[in-house]
């Protein structure tokens, strides 16, 4: 079994519904809010630094989830 093996399947699912629709607007928000910290500070960055940024923090969120969701959608 992939994913955490002490969690069970149905665990896991309700876990990952939990993170997708309350984790991750949580940290859309907080992204777009750094980036607007970051505009205002040290003004708009080249378009390219946005880019790199927001997929940076893209990948970030899923990291520490990645366990949650191995397995998740197989039966």
């Amino acid at each position: 079994m992939k994913g955490c093996p002490e969690m069970e399947l149905k665990t896991r699912k309700r876990l990952s519904i939990l993170i997708l629709l309350v984790g991750m607007p949580l940290y859309v928000v907080v992204s777009v809010s750094l980036m607007n910290w970051l505009d205002g500070r040290f003004g708009r960055q080249p378009i390219w630094v946005e880019l790199l940024i927001y997929v940076g923090l893209g990948v970030l969120w899923a990291l520490p989830f990645k366990r949650v969701f191995l397995g998740v959608g197989k039966g």
